[in-house]
């Protein structure tokens, strides 16, 4: 049963990824429903959004990092604070997309965890004809970093709410996980989910 005037959960939500890939228009368009073509790069935003998760009020806290590198102990205190990652690459962007794995190994190496909640996003999907990165590509790298990877248009809104969706219910399942009586971390590798690729 629920106490009363308890506070819906809360759940710390980190995106990262190069400039220019649409952080900022996938936070904003989740967050106001509205498509913002020419965003002014962000030192880094926080937005908080009450929203209802498989019929349970919650908070989703967003994070959108600016993605810039020169401020490496700001950074590291972001990723320190985050619960759940959202890892943006352009699918028209080839080096967006082989930067993710320096975000990623960033980001394990502040958290010392290789399970966090975790989504791989190829935004852009919409520019489908000037893609550079394959989905096949995409996919493998999901598959071997052992999370999902989902394809999203901020601009059309395709898998826009899907995405912190998803990743607030890894983010749940994290913490019930954490919270059960004499767990030990990362010993449930056998029942992770089979991943699957998300493009619409």
């Amino acid at each position: 049963m629920k106490k009363p005037n308890t506070q819906p959960a809360l759940h710390k939500v980190i995106m990262v990824g190069s400039g220019g890939v649409g952080k900022s228009a996938l936070t904003l368009q989740f967050m106001y429903d509205e498509f913002v073509e020419d965003y002014e790069p962000t030192k880094a935003d926080s937005y908080r959004k009450r929203v209802v998760l498989d019929g349970e009020e919650v908070q989703i806290d967003i994070l959108d990092t600016a993605g810039q590198e020169d401020y490496a102990a700001i950074r590291d205190n972001y990723f320190r604070s985050g619960e759940g990652f959202l890892c943006v690459f352009s699918i028209t962007e080839d080096d967006s997309f082989q930067a993710t794995q320096e975000f990623r190994d960033q980001i394990l190496r502040v958290k010392n965890d290789e399970n966090i909640p975790f989504l791989l996003v190829g935004n852009k999907s919409d520019l489908d004809e000037k893609r550079k990165v394959s989905v096949f590509e995409s996919c493998s790298r999901a598959a071997t970093w052992g999370v999902p990877y989902v394809e999203t248009s901020a601009k059309t809104r395709s898998n826009v709410d899907k995405v912190f969706y998803d990743l607030m219910r890894e983010i749940r399942s994290r913490k019930i996980e954490d919270n059960k009586p004499g767990n030990s971390r990362g010993k449930d590798k056998s029942k992770r989910k089979k991943l699957k690729c998300v493009i619409l």
